[in-house]
């Protein structure tokens, strides 16, 4: 099963899907608790079961379907946007993405506009 289908059951469905010990193991509570993260209603629920990731998923999952209240929740799930100039001085220099970043902020329009040019290899785009 999919996090998808556990936070189906614990906001809208209601329905007690965690009825083997497969259904248990494929319980992610990280995966969970972020998806449960992006509502209001529902930020100190996660929260309360972040606090308390050693508990069984089985005692997890039991405790946010009987506490949250049934509604309809949907949310587009955030992803890092990749800058291309961020790419840029990432393969002129070797960085990470973070060092990568932080960099980015001193460079000058000038400057990044030489590491391009540097950088670039050709052909179409």
């Amino acid at each position: 099963m999919n996090p998808f289908q556990y936070l189906t059951a614990i906001n809208d469905s209601k329905q007690d899907i965690m009825v083997d010990d497969i259904a248990e193991k494929g319980y992610n509570a990280f995966m969970v608790n972020r998806g449960l993260s992006y509502f209001n209603d529902t930020v100190l629920m996660a929260n309360e079961m972040n606090l308390h990731a050693h508990l069984d998923n089985r005692l997890q999952f039991d405790f946010l379907i009987n506490i949250v209240r049934k509604k309809k929740r949907f949310s587009k799930w955030t992803k890092a946007q990749s800058s291309s100039d961020v790419e840029v001085v990432k393969q002129y220099y070797g960085y990470s993405n973070q060092k990568a970043r932080q960099i980015y902020d001193l460079i000058t329009p000038d400057q990044m506009e030489e590491l391009r040019k540097k950088v670039y290899k050709g052909g179409r785009k």
